[in-house]
């Protein structure tokens, strides 16, 4: 065996041989030995992969033989290496392939023979099931004579329970694979006729059994069913049997997570059964129907009647138990149902909270986590814009519910029925865990709802925290100071300050475990605190505090979460209590300002501090000299933090900035003005135009000394843009602003540096901006600028094209801020640049637009400029000169075109909707594919406008551009697509009502489409071009979105049953959307998963 598995090719040789080994190994798993057997089981394992296929044949037949025979020592061992062999079957080649054609008919033929033992079924159904779940593909392919279901059904009614049991499994596994119309004869012979009230309780517990198992396996072939099977099981789940109740109870909670849209006219009855069941307690003398948690003194009597009643067979708990499941299926799955939840069942699973088995008891909390979650994600409006309509809509309502409002109503019954059953002192640690669970959970949904119970919390939390933690307790500890953790930031001071003193020495003990994470847990407690309760004077715990943090950040060996937690509370102290701190005598600055290890805490700390407390130019002066000396390491990371930690440091200096600072810094700074990476470029130029303007005088002669050159050559690269352009520009203000001559060196300077530059290396665009930002500080080299510039735009300039093109620039970027209209000149002479008569320029734009071709987008991209840059009033009298043209250029232009004109028409659009969006409207039905194109675009550029009247006027139109979904033109959908991801994340209240009839076409677009896949041939090769890749792309972003804004008008089984299928795209593109999806899935409907894990 152990040859063969370090080299399979050892065995084959002579297929005599080959036999006569075999044959030998077949008769050890006879051998009176166990130990020999055993390895013999095992050597069969490895021998299945490589033996031939008669040999297999003989193996399983003589396999087969035994497991039929009387002898029970030979019958198990047989079962187990059949076992053994279905498990080591390789799941490719020949081998498995054979091994089904085989091995199945022979299992199904000795389940057949009425002489076989009811032990050796039960192993042969296990084999058939391992069979099944390793190579589902090679059964549905293979004919059997006669098929698995005629086989198996006649076993739900052996007389072995084990038999019958196993039988359910195998048989519900065995359903996807076979005719539909076995499956409907299998439900008219044993579970239709078992689901009458007449029938045998034996059979009523098989039969609901084997629906569960199908509805786990095969939810497809067992939904259209449900009418006749679900008030069945509700009636059987009302008689008078446990196990029945028990299985009823499961199988309904299957059908609900499997089946979730076939149950719905179910789901009041199940409710019902649900909340009739948790309360199942025939053993227990209690009020049931409207229990209230006892106060302390009459919980520690009923604690004492527990324990004197005692009975091993009572099995109601476990009615109790799937009761309490069934109920969480229905609060994980149904969202829309919250209130109605939050009426009927909330009070019953509050009530349930002192049951008086453990398990059932911890059951219930978890159900109650659930529907807190639920809460948190379905409860509340998304958005401003959910919040606002909502508003209009229940301003006719005085009493208008909400799951918040209905849970806030009932917290103060369900804190102190938690409550009581957390504060005796025999409440296991399990269950305290748990308890501090659903608090935290209480908090995260409703914060500040415990403010009634803080004698209870505290006391109980003391008691915990009291107890040195031990392996099994370490983890409730961690939670309890979570809980407190979140408690003290979600709650006003004067509801716990009375109290405080009872905690705060157990809290100061667990500063000093030695559990790394219960002490990071404390620290973040005293930092819930110090920030709860600032400005702190004269508190005790305080000092106690600082010493225990202080000592960590001291020893070199502390684990690196409880430095930073350490790091972070004494920031905390700082800002809270400001002057205790301050008498310690800054100590902690030493240990936290360290260049060994990781500095990424220490920096946040220092800015945190820094931005909050005046401590001293002294330490500040410390402070800027050791980040100075971390930037000199290598590496990029945590520098990002360290730019801004300075920017603050510098701004904080009350007698202004050493002189001697200045060199040092901009030395250190010098190596980050470089385009190899914009953002510790942009960073550093922050810092330099910070340094102009707080100490112009001692940084303006070393800038332009060691960094002046250097950033005339960045300032034309195209790398420049966003947040890195805009520090360029803050630094070229204060540069003009440090020094009044400067100015009219920069603007040549940056002219020239352009100019040397190569094409592919220069960006007119940024200099131009940097010239106006110059001429905007320093307004009186505006003439001079404006008039040197002009003239190389005048037709009989003879300087180079590329000077002209940065002189339009320039004066365009003047005239932002500059009023040239009485210099009509310029104008003129831009206009002649286009070649045409000399008139007021927009008219010249448009007329060029209409009539040449190939300077179309460039003219469509000046248009768009004026579009983006003007304001209100100025388009509203230009928009009917811009409407006709840009509908007229979009239709026999490409995409780039297009868009451009689609991005203008969106804006125009916004600045009179009630007349434009009709026109807009219209166009929907025009033949030409461009123009449908153009329309759904423009309408996407519109959702920038927020305005309510604008929302009211688009709401009726919306669905109408969006159906476009459906154009036959592939472009148009995809564009279509992207309008309605726009919509969701933009607008989501103005889809929301409507997204049933928009997700079939988002779902079809998700579909790959055969027609749209075709073969290129690029030489001797040939591979597959997807157009519709970019479509389906859209559709699984929109469907990205659409979690994050329409949750809750998803069905998210169907949504799932679209997600799967991008798990295993050919694109990696939308394998990754498909991923996060699921992922964030797992977030917020983690039961809707679960039950398609298996797919």
């Amino acid at each position: 065996m152990t040859e063969i598995k370090q080299d399979p090719n050892c065995f084959l040789g002579d297929e005599a041989v080959e036999n006569k080994v075999l044959n030998q190994v077949l008769l050890l798993v006879e051998d009176k030995i166990s130990e020999v057997k055993n390895q013999a089981v095992k050597c069969l394992g490895q021998l299945i992969k490589i033996i031939r296929q008669p040999q297999m044949e003989i193996v399983v037949d003589r396999l087969i033989d035994f497991s039929g025979g009387q002898d029970e020592e030979l019958r198990d061992i047989s079962g187990l290496a059949l076992k053994t062999i279905t498990a080591e079957l390789p799941p490719d080649g020949k081998v498995a392939v054979t091994a089904c054609e085989k091995l199945t008919p022979k299992l199904l033929g000795q389940i057949r023979n009425p002489n076989t033992p009811p032990e050796a079924l039960v192993e042969t159904l296990s084999i058939l099931s391992i069979l099944i779940s390793r190579f589902p593909v090679l059964l549905a392919g293979t004919a059997f004579d006669p098929p698995p279901l005629p086989v198996l059904a006649p076993l739900l009614s052996h007389g072995r329970p084990v038999v019958r049991k196993r039988a359910i499994t195998t048989l519900s596994q065995y359903v996807p694979i076979s005719h539909p119309e076995l499956f409907h004869e299998v439900l008219k012979t044993n579970v239709f006729p078992h689901l009458d009230d007449s029938a045998n309780v034996e059979k009523q517990r098989t039969t609901v059994q084997l629906v569960a198992a199908v509805a786990r396996h095969s939810p497809a072939q067992i939904a259209p069913v449900l009418g006749q099977v679900v008030p069945g099981i509700l009636k059987a789940v009302q008689k008078d049997d446990d196990e029945l109740r028990e299985g009823s109870l499961q199988a309904l909670e299957t059908i609900l997570l499997r089946c979730p849209t076939e149950t719905t006219p179910y789901l009041d009855a199940i409710v019902q059964v649900g909340n009739q069941f948790i309360k199942y307690d025939p053993n227990y003398a209690g009020d049931d129907e409207d229990e209230e948690m006892a106060d302390a003194d009459e919980y520690e009597d009923d604690e004492e009647l527990d324990d004197e009643y005692s009975d091993d067979e009572d099995t109601s708990y476990k009615i109790r138990r799937s009761a309490t499941k069934l109920l969480a299926a229905i609060i994980g799955t149904r969202p829309e149902l919250l209130i109605p939840i939050y009426k009927s069942v909330s009070p019953v699973l509050i009530s349930r909270f002192g049951d008086r088995e453990m398990t059932v008891r911890l059951e219930i909390w978890a159900t109650y986590i659930t529907l807190l979650n639920q809460t948190a994600v379905y409860g509340v409006p998304q958005s401003k814009d959910d919040i606002r309509k909502r508003k209009r809509d229940t301003e006719t309502s005085d009493a208008a519910e909400s799951p918040y409002s209905l849970l806030q109503s009932q917290v103060p019954s369900l804190s102190k029925a938690l409550l009581n059953q957390l504060k005796s002192a025999k409440t296991p640690p399990t269950t305290l865990q748990a308890g501090f669970g659903l608090l935290h959970a209480l908090l995260t949904v409703l914060s500040g709802s415990l403010s009634t119970q803080v004698p209870s919390i505290f006391a109980t939390s003391k008691t915990v925290l009291s107890q040195s933690p031990t392996t099994t307790t370490s983890t409730l500890h961690l939670s309890c100071l979570s809980f407190l953790s979140l408690f003290f930031s979600t709650h006003p001071p004067p509801i716990f300050v009375g109290s405080l003193s009872t905690l705060t020495p157990v809290l100061l003990k667990s500063l000093g475990e030695r559990h790394p994470r219960i002490a990071s847990e404390s620290f973040r407690v005293f930092s819930a605190l110090l920030n709860a309760l600032k400005p702190i004077k004269g508190a005790d715990w305080i000092e106690p505090v600082y010493e225990q943090a202080a000592s960590k950040l001291g020893n070199h060996d502390t684990d690196a979460e409880v430095r930073e937690c350490a790091e972070e509370c004494i920031a905390d102290m700082w800002i809270a209590a400001t002057e205790t701190i301050r008498s310690r005598g800054g100590k902690e600055w030493d240990s936290i300002c360290r260049l060994s290890g990781k500095s990424d805490g220490a920096v946040k700390v220092v800015t945190k501090v820094a931005k909050e407390v005046s401590i001293g130019d002294a330490w500040v002066n410390g402070v800027v000299e050791w980040l100075l000396n971390l930037l000199k390491k290598a590496g990029r990371h945590g520098k990002l933090e360290m730019f801004l930690a300075l920017d603050i440091l510098l701004r904080s200096y009350t007698t202004g900035i050493p002189p001697g600072l200045v060199p040092a810094l901009i030395a250190q700074v010098k190596s980050y003005i470089s385009t190899a990476d914009i953002a510790l470029l942009s960073q550093a130029l922050s810092i330099l135009a910070l340094l102009l303007e707080l100490t112009p005088r001692t940084t303006f002669p070393e800038v332009e000394m060691h960094l002046l050159s250097t950033i005339y050559e960045i300032s034309h690269s195209s790398l420049l843009t966003a947040n890195a352009l805009d520090s360029l520009l803050s630094f070229y203000a204060a540069l003009v602003q440090a020094d009044d001559q400067i100015s009219t060196h920069v603007v040549p300077n940056l002219v020239i540096s352009v100019e040397k530059a190569s094409k592919a290396e220069a960006s007119s665009v940024n200099v131009a901006k940097c010239i106006a930002q110059v001429v905007k500080s320093q307004p009186n080299v505006a003439a001079g600028t404006i008039a040197e510039y002009s003239k190389h735009v005048k037709k009989s300039s003879k300087a180079k094209p590329s000077l002209v093109v940065l002189s339009l620039l320039i004066v365009g970027e003047l005239g932002r801020f500059i009023d040239m209209s009485a210099q009509k000149d310029i104008f003129a002479n831009a206009i002649d640049l286009f070649g045409s008569e000399q008139e007021e320029f927009l008219p010249a734009i448009v007329r060029l637009a209409e009539s040449d071709p190939k300077k179309r987008l460039l003219a469509l991209h000046a248009l768009k400029e004026v579009v983006t840059h003007c304001s209100q009033g100025q388009l509203e009298g230009v928009a009917d000169l811009l409407w006709g043209p840009l509908f007229q250029n979009s239709e026999t232009s490409d995409e780039t075109t297009r868009n451009v004109a689609a991005a203008c028409l969106g804006k125009l659009a916004t600045t009179h909707p009630s007349r434009y969006l009709p026109q807009l409207h219209v166009r929907l039905r025009e033949p030409n594919a461009a123009t449908r194109a153009t329309v759904v675009s423009a309408i996407r550029y519109t959702f920038a406008d927020n305005s309510q009247s604008y929302d009211e006027l688009l709401a009726p139109l919306l669905v109408d551009f969006l159906s476009l979904m459906l154009d036959k033109d592939l472009t148009v959908r995809r564009l279509a697509l992207s309008s309605l991801n726009s919509a969701a994340r933009t607008k989501p209240h103005l889809i929301r009502d409507h997204l049933d009839a928009l997700l079939s076409s988002l779902y079809k677009e998700a579909v790959v489409n055969p027609d749209l896949i075709r073969t290129v041939q690029m030489g001797p090769w040939a591979y597959k071009v997807d157009d519709g890749l970019d479509a389906r792309k859209t559709a699984y972003e929109t469907m990205y979105t659409l979690l994050d804004t329409c949750l809750a008008k998803l069905d998210l089984y169907e949504f799932l049953s679209h997600v799967i299928p991008g798990l295993s795209d050919d694109s990696d593109e939308i394998k990754v959307i498909s991923h996060m999806i699921l992922f964030r899935l797992t977030q917020i409907a983690p039961a809707a998963v679960s039950q398609r894990l298996d797919e």
